[in-house]
């Protein structure tokens, strides 16, 4: 009783290529979509400190290790911070320096951020206490 069996020994390559094509269409539709950029960021130059406290108006906001905001050493609730940021604007032409606690959370920051765009401040800067 010897039956002989007939063996397939070709690989079918061609479920492979249907997934590799599928890959190929969607990496196609995708890339254009990844060429958008968000925030347009400068690095800043390094100047003395003095010159520029003496030559700019730029509108400080501190925010502290629990998440409270300070303009001129006052304390100002999230609610009313695009507001008291309109309001500022008009005297500091030089734009906003957002001076953060190290614990301090990446949302209170970006709150400011939004306050500050939202009321129409264009130059932003970011620096750590």
């Amino acid at each position: 009783m010897s039956r002989e069996r007939n063996t397939f020994n070709e690989i079918n390559i061609t479920p492979l290529t249907d997934i590799f094509l599928v890959l190929l269409i969607i990496m196609m539709v995708i890339a254009p979509l990844l060429d958008q950029q968000g925030l347009n960021l400068t690095v800043p130059e390094n100047v003395a400190e003095e010159q520029v406290q003496k030559d700019t108006k730029i509108l400080t906001v501190d925010v502290s290790s629990d998440n409270r905001y300070f303009i001129n050493g006052e304390e100002i609730s999230a609610d009313s911070l695009e507001n008291t940021l309109k309001a500022q604007a008009k005297d500091y032409p030089d734009g906003l320096m957002i001076q953060t606690d190290g614990n301090s959370t990446h949302g209170a920051v970006v709150k400011v951020m939004d306050s500050a765009r939202n009321s129409g401040i264009t130059s932003i800067s970011v620096s750590e206490i």
